[in-house]
Formats: structure tokens, sequence, C-alpha cells
């Protein structure tokens, strides 16, 4: 008895899901870059001006440390003179102070470096934090 032969199909290969996998990922990175851009106002198209200047914001840091060192742009500053050093380099109307406490800070340091920095007319105050 003799069977009829049969005929192989030739391999295929199905690169359908391959392509749904690649457009996915394709999507995923699309919307992450979405949220990379930070936007701070409403996208419009802004006109052209010879006479355009940049405007810098003035900013200084204030570093506690672990120890209860206190730096002002790192160099080292007693927390009775933090006031008068920022008064006397004051060049902004509006300047941010960015305090960045070390974890294990006192919190009576943090206060007494705010209320020591409050006294400053039109000083705004940022604590600084790291994204958990």
């Amino acid at each position: 008895m003799q069977l009829p032969e049969e005929t192989d199909a030739p391999p295929q290969i199905n690169i359908v899901p391959m392509i749904d996998a690649i457009f996915a990922v394709l999507a995923f990175f699309i919307m992450s870059t979405l949220f990379l851009t930070r936007s701070q106002g409403l996208p419009v198209t802004l006109p052209d001006a010879a006479t355009s200047e940049t405007q810098v914001q003035e900013q200084w840091v204030v570093t506690l440390d672990a120890q209860g060192r206190v730096f002002l742009n790192q160099v080292p500053v007693a927390v009775d003179q933090l006031a008068a050093q920022v008064r006397s380099q004051l060049t902004d109307t509006n300047p941010l102070v960015i305090i960045q406490a070390d974890a294990a800070t006192p919190h009576g340091l943090v206060v007494q470096v705010m209320d020591e920095l409050r006294t400053l007319e039109g000083v705004r105050l940022a604590i600084a934090t790291q994204r958990s």
C-alpha cells in the first residue's frame, strides 16, 4: 500500500506579533518622553526680538550637613551671620534660597536657618528633597 505523498508546507515566520510588540514599545517611549518636558505655560509661538535678554533668577544654596555645619554656596558660614552674608550679595529683588539639609540634621537647626533667612525682604525659600 502506497501512501499519497504529503507535501510539506514551507516554514513561515509570522511577523505580526513582532510588529505589535515593536509598536507597543514605540508607543511607550513616545508617551514617556512627553512627561520629560517641563511645560511652564501654554504652547504658543513666541515672536522674535532683536533686543531680547535671558532673565536669570538668582539662587542661593544653603547646605546643612549631619554635623550641624552651615554652608552658603559651599562656603562655611555661621547661622547668625547667614542673613547678613546673603543680604550683602543680593542683586535680585526676589532671590530663591534652596535649603539642602542632610536627613540627619537636627530639625531645630533647619528651623533656625529658615527663621534667619525669613528676615530678608522678598526671599523665597525652598527645601531640596530627593524623589523616592
